[in-house]
């Protein structure tokens, strides 16, 4: 590639982004206007829209990656649990989150429930709150719940900032965030048709590049980078297409991402940073935002195993439609070791991909994982037998 070329200055800046854990971005939009506030929050989902309502600017808060040595963290959490919250609370303990002004710990598994406990012990001076989802996905009930905890959110916020949070705030906020989901929904088809010129590890830096910056910037740079990158000449390789799944919480190394990529594999579709495509759809902007953002959640939102499954029925009904509308060959099984929300559906999912005859293979990483050696293989040997099953078929 160019690197002269405009698309390599955006993804060294989304690089750039991804390696500062000290989040000087953050210390940097909020010395722009004193008084600015910034609220992180864990994945999967939370609605963001009202934090950016608040005029705050909601931080996505992923671990520690693989630079970060845990050592103060170990001492909180036993060693039979994923990486992400021991690293996380490295973050913290060691002062790199001091520019957030508060944390939310949405409803993932126990032990991001348990983390935000610990948050509030060791964090007296910052807001803190668990926010729960419902598991009833009927309006009356599961929806009346919902509309509950984001109203619970909207007065804490409102009290952070000395004013309430009105009603048109959060539809503007919702209408910049329409505008966010449409623009990555944009990036995904493109990938989607070309997977060649928009490789995944780009991809990945460029939704991670959303985790610190205000939404609409971000949206203007994910824009931004499909223009550029179509106009790069890149090298069309007969891979395979394959769909990543599991990765929705403590995320994969990038170098994870580039040994799938160097193995043969196309990433069509994948469940990384999942906030940044949880509703699926344009949220109405011109009602009771809370009822639209709790209809959106309850009804048209993405599958995942730290989202309750009303009916069991439609167990990988969306893994099989991703596979299906993406063009892919074969799904990739990538959960973080410990994981139990992933490693406990992996087995219904595969069932499912077993009966539609899609092939598929499964290992487990941490967030700080080093060796790919045996992940390259076994994704290359994956890559290489889809094409001699294609080509037998």
């Amino acid at each position: 590639m160019d690197t002269s070329h405009p698309v390599h200055a955006i993804v060294e800046r989304c690089q750039q982004l991804f390696d500062d854990l000290d989040f000087n971005a953050v210390k940097q939009w909020k010395a722009a206007v004193p008084g600015r506030k910034a609220i992180g929050y864990m994945p999967v989902y939370v609605p963001r829209e009202l934090i950016h309502a608040a005029g705050m600017l909601p931080v996505g808060i992923l671990g520690g990656g693989d630079a970060m040595e845990v050592i103060q963290g170990d001492a909180y959490y036993q060693s039979y649990i994923c990486r992400i919250p021991r690293s996380t609370l490295e973050l913290g303990l060691t002062g790199k989150l001091d520019s957030l002004d508060g944390m939310l710990f949405p409803s993932i598994c126990d032990v991001i429930r348990n983390l935000s406990g610990m948050w509030q012990i060791l964090f007296k001076d910052k807001y803190v709150k668990y926010f729960d989802v419902p598991q009833n996905y009927v309006d009356e009930v599961g929806g009346n719940f919902y509309i509950h905890e984001m109203q619970a959110l909207r007065d804490d916020l409102g009290k952070i900032r000395g004013a309430t949070i009105t009603d048109a705030e959060i539809n503007e906020s919702i209408r910049v965030y329409n505008d966010n989901r449409a623009a990555i929904r944009e990036l995904y088809a493109y990938r989607a048709v070309k997977p060649w010129q928009a490789p995944t590890s780009e991809v990945y830096l460029v939704l991670r590049a959303g985790m610190v910056l205000p939404p609409e910037e971000h949206t203007a740079l994910v824009r931004e980078y499909i223009a550029a990158t179509d106009q790069v000449a890149r090298a069309r390789r007969d891979n395979a297409r394959v769909v990543v799944n599991g990765s929705f919480c403590e995320q994969p190394p990038l170098a994870l991402i580039k040994s799938i990529e160097m193995a043969g594999c196309y990433v069509v579709d994948d469940d990384f940073m999942l906030v940044t495509r949880w509703l699926l759809d344009e949220v109405p902007a011109d009602g009771d935002p809370l009822q639209e953002l709790s209809k959106a959640f309850l009804h048209r939102s993405a599958s995942t195993a730290a989202k309750y499954d009303a009916t069991r029925a439609e167990k990988g009904m969306f893994l099989l439609k991703q596979v299906k509308t993406r063009g892919a060959e074969g799904v990739i099984f990538a959960a973080p070791s410990f994981c139990d929300p992933a490693l406990l559906e992996r087995p219904m999912l595969q069932d499912v991909l077993a009966q539609h005859k899609v092939p598929y293979t499964a290992f487990k990483y941490a967030e700080n994982t080093g060796q790919m050696a045996p992940i390259r293989e076994q994704a290359g040997t994956f890559a290489d037998s889809i094409k001699l099953w294609s080509d037998a078929a």
